[in-house]
């Protein structure tokens, strides 16, 4: 890859670059390091010794990607930044994980719920991002 055709299209973007983060792999020398130092650049190696990291922050991303990005029509940077807001807001307090047994992160705080007889109750639904997805909740007595 030409590394200098990639620093001219980042030169010309609408937002400048201010980051290159890349792993400590022995095809990255320092004179690489120093084409987009030179562009103004900071290049971020990750962390030593930690094989997992980068599988963890792509299954994220792959999990952001399938349940926002495939879903929604962005249209410019403020409208990416307030629907990733929302979504992570939602993913990190309604949303159950199946790692937490099927919790929501706010529900491993608390004790876990009782069960609830369903006949008694109307479920109420709010949409997220124009119904993207749902978060769902209990009313009062039918």
């Amino acid at each position: 890859m030409n590394w200098r055709w990639l620093c001219a299209v980042t030169r010309r973007s609408a937002t400048p670059t201010k980051y290159l983060i890349r792993d400590r792999d022995s095809r990255f020398t320092s004179a690489l390091d120093s084409v987009f130092k030179a562009e103004g650049i900071q290049v971020l190696c990750s962390l030593v010794q930690v094989p997992r990291a980068n599988a963890i922050c792509e299954r994220m991303i792959g999990t952001i990607r399938r349940a926002l990005l495939d879903r929604i029509l962005i249209l410019h940077e403020e409208h990416a930044r307030r629907a990733l807001t929302r979504w992570l807001q939602h993913y990190s307090h309604s949303r159950p994980h199946r790692s937490l047994g099927q919790l929501t992160p706010d529900q491993t705080e608390h004790e876990p719920p009782r069960p609830i007889n369903l006949a008694e109750h109307r479920l109420r639904r709010h949409a997220i991002l124009g119904g993207i997805t749902h978060e769902y909740w209990t009313a009062t007595a039918v």
